[in-house]
């Protein structure tokens, strides 16, 4: 079964604060939930592999260590998930880059796929999805499904927040890919909206509302 885990820095707990609030501007806003998704990477690389390689300091020979083949891929989900890359590159700089595109269809409720557009070497990386909401698990539950026909090394979801609704759909659909965010919401509402949660991530990374 995958693990679910929730970062609770201190300072990722600020930057929520900064977020949830209606007031926040679009720059502010989006330069946290590019900060968090850097803080939540940082705790959801911490088992990549290393290699041991020779270095020569100012001083001497020291045997160091360095991350073991760099295959590393991320997947943002379109169009919100783009808000994350920047947070994530600034940590793995060599990563790959690859996009899905997905809407709700009125009648199904279904996800459709738009669009997809994976790196070559997909099956040779070891991806992260990248969504800032993890609501009702749908869209990021066909997405991880429309990445694993590609047969990459293994697949772990990144959010900003969660909803236990979204969390269960992935966990159940998905066991092989663990969930890493930084916060687990009270519910979801009505319309699918997670509370307290921070509105619509698209809108207000964007600014189109």
């Amino acid at each position: 079964m995958g693990h679910f885990t929730v970062v609770d820095h201190p300072l990722i707990q600020h930057k929520l604060s900064i977020i949830r609030n209606k007031d926040t501007g679009t720059k502010d806003f989006r330069e946290c939930i590019s900060e968090i998704a850097m803080l939540v990477c940082y705790e959801a690389t911490k088992e990549l592999p290393l290699t041991e390689v020779e270095v020569e300091t100012p001083i001497c020979t020291a045997k160091c260590k360095v991350l073991k083949g760099k295959k590393f891929a991320i997947v943002p989900i379109l169009r919100a998930g783009l808000g994350m890359v920047d947070g994530v590159l600034s940590l793995v700089p060599s990563a790959k880059v690859g996009h899905i595109g997905l809407y709700r269809d009125p009648v199904t409720l279904e996800a459709v796929k738009y669009y997809c557009k994976m790196p070559p070497d997909i099956q040779d990386r070891d991806v992260f999805v990248l969504d800032p909401m993890l609501a009702t698990g749908v869209s990021a539950s066909s997405a991880i499904e429309m990445i694993k026909e590609y047969k990459p090394r293994s697949i772990k979801m990144m959010n900003i927040i969660a909803a236990q609704e979204g969390v269960d759909r992935i966990l159940t659909d998905h066991p092989d890919v663990d969930i890493f965010c930084a916060a687990l919401d009270e519910k979801l509402n009505d319309h699918a909206y997670i509370v307290p949660g921070l509105g619509d991530a698209g809108d207000r990374i964007f600014g189109t509302k």
